[in-house]
């Protein structure tokens, strides 16, 4: 095998945002994450809903004139019949 071909392998710090640490084996010698199993709202069951620049409210008010024009057609058409 060829010398110095590998990486060398490290025993690593985890550190989260939120403060929680753990080690793991790595090439990098220290890692800073912003997330972590911890305080990720898929582990924790705590869901924050992150609504930039009001995406989920620009989503809602479209899709409700859809819907009152499609129950206003819905009306016109019982009525015709």
């Amino acid at each position: 095998m060829k010398n110095g071909l590998h990486p060398e392998y490290y025993r690593t710090t985890v550190r989260c945002a939120c403060g929680h640490e753990f080690e793991t084996g790595s090439t990098v010698k220290e890692i800073n994450i912003e997330i972590c199993s911890k305080c990720h709202p898929f582990f924790t069951g705590k869901q924050k809903l992150v609504d930039s620049a009001g995406r989920v409210e620009r989503f809602k008010r479209k899709y409700a004139k859809f819907n009152k024009a499609s129950a206003d057609t819905k009306t016109e058409a019982k009525t015709e019949d």
